[in-house]
């Protein structure tokens, strides 16, 4: 069947939502509906079958769904409408929520049901659920809606007459802002979750406006509540009620008739401001009492290492790199045989850190410490030779990203992993080794059309195309005990020693430099043109902008089949 997907953006659910169908045999295109009329021209151009919505946040038009039918996918369990159906939930506390998809009809969220799913909903952040428990319960219930619409049997069922007047309002600011001197830690905590990562919290701070983004609660810190009070890995540590929250990104609110703003690690965003904030940095081994939040650290089980990592949307600017670097190097200094980088929840890596990049005084020249950090961090892995050396992906990799996990002996994943092993859409030639890792991996045919297409890889795709070794079917919340279990059974292996004794004779018979070399020489081209592609893309998709027609930018490629 030929499925035509209607989305606002090509996210993270719209790519897995594409891949997943793309793996059960159907046809897929692609059309982001910013405008009406591209979506009509869509439709008159694919002649498609079916029209699914896995993210939309206008309506598709009438002409359209009284002709085709239209799947919608909501964020909510049937019965729930409105545009913040998610927010509502992680502010409200419920620990369980739900995905349904509908018909599209004249009333927002109000059509026919052809499936809905039930799912988990953990304490975490809004964006961090959505793409894990919400992202699993929208496939199964995609999934299920295109097999009952295929069978050409199945009638959806009406929703319960009245429905509309359940519909929530957007959850405005008024509704999210924090009262740092009543507010409690758990309080403030849970109204963060449920703006992360848009829009955040809109608050005061140091003389400016800022939306505040990600929450992490901190039980041994305190002070006068709102005063910045720590440092730690970028973010902030501001005091409550009755304990701290560390707040990692600040995006300053835009001046009227101003440029599009965009996030930035939280002490970048207040550079000069806090001087007299002491930094306070979190130990990499970690023990049983470390409760402490940190992007990085590292724990031993059962002669197992386990290195991990969390960096909020998946990307790894120069600074981060570096202290990622030193953990791995002391991770490796550690009396183990296998080591698990990796692990946890949500994105792996999407690679260097583009709003860092593009807040810089030089963004050409701090693209190439950024990539030469990468490259650094991928080198180590790929020389590592008196230990294995698993990554464990949680979730999305992109990028650069998936070429760091590709430097591993091993490649595990959870099922619903969604990889995009390519630099393509970004104007890039891509470095960290992948002329040498992606063809070892799947050949090199394979590897020249996974750069050429730029289409977003599944789970199960990558491991039938060798990209990972082993796809872990659990909940997100299960990864981590899963990917423990499995690795301690691997260091207890008697041929681990003989692959590790194999794994060395191999990397002194390859000389890794030209690879290095070569990439980097295309890439410092590329960053040393400040008329390059590249260049425009960057500034778009930070300040989520579409790149000017006519600036001699490309226009991504329409995602399909």
């Amino acid at each position: 069947m030929h499925i035509l997907l209607v989305a606002s953006a090509f996210n993270s659910l719209t790519q897995r939502v594409q891949a997943e169908l793309r793996d059960h045999g159907h046809s897929v295109a692609v059309q982001l509906a910013h405008e009406e009329g591209p979506v009509r021209e869509a439709v008159r151009r694919e002649c498609p079958d079916l029209v699914v919505a896995p993210y939309l946040k206008t309506a598709i038009p009438r002409d359209v769904w009284s002709v085709h039918t239209c799947l919608v996918v909501h964020p909510g369990p049937v019965g729930d409408r409105g545009p913040s159906s998610l927010d509502w939930a992680v502010h409200e506390g419920a620990d369980r929520w739900g995905v349904t998809v509908l018909q599209a009809n004249a009333e927002m969220d109000a059509g026919d049901v052809w499936a809905s799913v039930t799912c988990p909903l953990p304490p975490a952040g809004k964006s961090d659920l959505y793409r894990n428990e919400i992202s699993d319960a929208a496939v199964e219930a995609v999934l299920v809606a295109v097999g009952r619409f295929t069978s050409g049997t199945y009638t959806p069922v009406p929703q319960a007459s009245g429905a509309g007047e359940g519909c929530r309002p957007l959850f405005r600011q008024s509704l999210r802002r924090i009262d740092w001197q009543s507010d409690s830690t758990a309080t403030v905590v849970r109204k963060l979750r449920a703006a992360d990562s848009q829009p955040g919290v809109l608050d005061e701070l140091l003389g400016g406006e800022w939306f505040l983004h990600g929450g992490y609660p901190e039980s041994r810190l305190g002070g006068r509540p709102g005063d910045v009070v720590a440092t730690r890995d970028g973010a902030i540590c501001r005091a409550t009620t009755d304990g701290a929250v560390w707040i990692p990104e600040l995006r300053p609110r835009r001046a009227p008739g101003g440029p599009a703003t965009f996030k930035l690690p939280a002490t970048s965003a207040l550079a000069g401001r806090l001087s007299a904030v002491p930094e306070r940095p979190a130990p990499v081994h970690r023990t049983g009492d470390d409760d402490t939040w940190s992007e990085i650290g590292y724990r031993e089980e059962a002669g197992t290492g386990f290195l991990s990592f969390s960096f909020r949307g998946g990307a790894m600017s120069t600074a981060q790199c570096r202290r990622l670097l030193r953990a791995y190097r002391f991770a490796c200094s550690r009396p183990t045989s296998v080591l698990v980088v990796g692990g946890g929840r949500d994105f792996f890596s999407n690679g260097i850190h583009l709003n860092v990049i593009e807040a810089a005084a030089d963004p050409g020249a701090e693209s190439w410490a950024n990539i030469n950090a990468m490259d650094d961090l991928v080198e180590a892995v790929l020389t590592t030779t008196d230990r294995l050396v698993v990554a464990a992906l949680a979730g999305n990799a992109a990028a650069g990203g998936v070429m760091l996990a590709l430097a591993a002996d091993e490649v595990w994943c959870r099922a619903g992993a969604v990889f995009n092993p390519h630099y393509r859409l970004m104007g890039l030639y891509g470095s960290e080794y992948w002329t040498y890792t992606l063809p070892r991996r799947v050949g090199a045919a394979a590897a020249g059309r996974l750069m050429r297409d730029a289409l977003p890889v599944s789970s199960t795709a990558a491991h039938r195309l060798g990209l990972v070794d082993r796809v872990i079917p659990c909940a997100p919340r299960s990864f981590d005990s899963e990917v423990g279990a499995l690795a301690t059974r691997l260091t207890a292996l008697p041929a681990t020693q003989s692959r590790i004794h194999a794994k060395k004779e191999e990397r002194d018979r390859v000389d890794l430099a030209p690879y290095r070399e070569a990439e980097l020489a295309r890439m410092h081209r590329i960053f040393a043109d400040p008329h390059h592609p590249y260049h425009g893309l960057r500034r778009a998709f930070v300040r989520k902008e579409r790149p000017a027609p006519g600036t001699g930018v490309p226009q991504p490629p329409v995602p399909r089949d």
